[in-house]
């Protein structure tokens, strides 16, 4: 029985820290998957020390995978925050294209909706 576990450290040199938080969590689940699926098809015919010592991997598995998700939401919440305040200088800085866009925005949500109707 083999547990592997993912290196969130080794992704963080990528452009778009969301994109790659978003891809490191799919790896990360699908790794904790499959290593589930080991330790479920290994543990069958354990006894004794051999199911205390898988037990012990699989804690240390899922301590890593919990390390993993808590560093990628850091992530993307620091990602979403430094957009807020990016949006937030725009609409400071200019307010009337920001008006515009919105009265853009309304007028076609208005349209679509209208036509749906």
């Amino acid at each position: 029985m083999q547990i592997t576990s993912n290196n969130p450290a080794s992704s963080a040199n990528s452009k778009d820290p969301a994109a790659d938080a978003s891809s490191g969590l799919a790896r990360e689940f699908h790794s904790f998957v499959a290593d589930m699926e080991d330790l479920i098809k290994a543990t069958t015919n354990l006894t004794g020390d051999e199911l205390h010592r898988a037990k012990a991997k699989l804690n240390q598995r899922i301590a890593a995978a919990k390390g993993s998700v808590e560093d990628m939401s850091e992530t993307i919440v620091n990602r979403a925050r430094k957009t807020a305040e990016s949006t937030n200088t725009y609409v400071h800085e200019q307010p009337w294209s920001a008006i515009g866009a919105s009265a853009a925005v309304g007028l076609l949500l208005g349209y679509l909706l209208a036509r749906r109707s």
